[in-house]
């Protein structure tokens, strides 16, 4: 008779990949560069780390929080693949839902790659509305930077989360 063919093995499942949550990264100056982390001397505004933080009446985990004409820069400090957060107007922003202050603070959300290209841009947010989710790859990219901005009069009182704001890298 003839030999029966050895299968091929199978190749390992690829390695899950490390998810970092923003509202946990170090800030740093210098770095220790072994992992994701916010550079202060690159971020514009205070960023504010958080758990339990609300969007249009629903509650997320943690997230970081900013005012508008923000920039937070993140040093990913190793291959990272994704970005990915529930962008929206803290439910904290007083007048959100005063029939007496119509405006309910417009902002924009974006994310940049350290290479300067925008990533991905939100429509126009505003107090009281859903959170948008986004996702957006940054393999190859060094750095990105969350910027907020605001989108129309107003827009610059307004508290803006990145909630579920969370890194994958390999």
């Amino acid at each position: 008779p003839a030999p029966t063919p050895t299968p091929a093995p199978t190749p390992p499942p690829a390695p899950e990949p490390e998810v970092y949550q923003v509202n946990e990264l170090a800030y740093s100056v210098a770095g220790d560069h072994t992992a994701p982390e916010i550079s202060l001397g690159e971020t514009r505004g205070a960023v504010w780390q958080r758990t339990g933080l609300s969007i249009g009446g629903t509650t997320y985990a943690h997230g970081v929080t900013v005012h508008p004409h923000s920039s937070v820069v993140i040093r990913l400090n190793r291959p990272c693949t994704r970005y990915e957060a529930l962008v929206g107007v803290d439910d904290l922003t007083k007048g959100n839902d005063s029939a007496h202050f119509p405006v309910r603070f417009p902002v924009r959300f974006s994310v940049w790659g350290g290479d300067g290209a925008r990533l991905w841009e939100s429509p126009v947010m505003r107090g009281g509305d859903a959170a948008v989710p986004m996702g957006v790859a940054v393999d190859g990219q060094k750095s990105i930077r969350l910027v907020v901005e605001p989108a129309g009069p107003f827009g610059g009182v307004a508290l803006a989360d990145w909630a579920q704001s969370r890194i994958s890298c390999r």
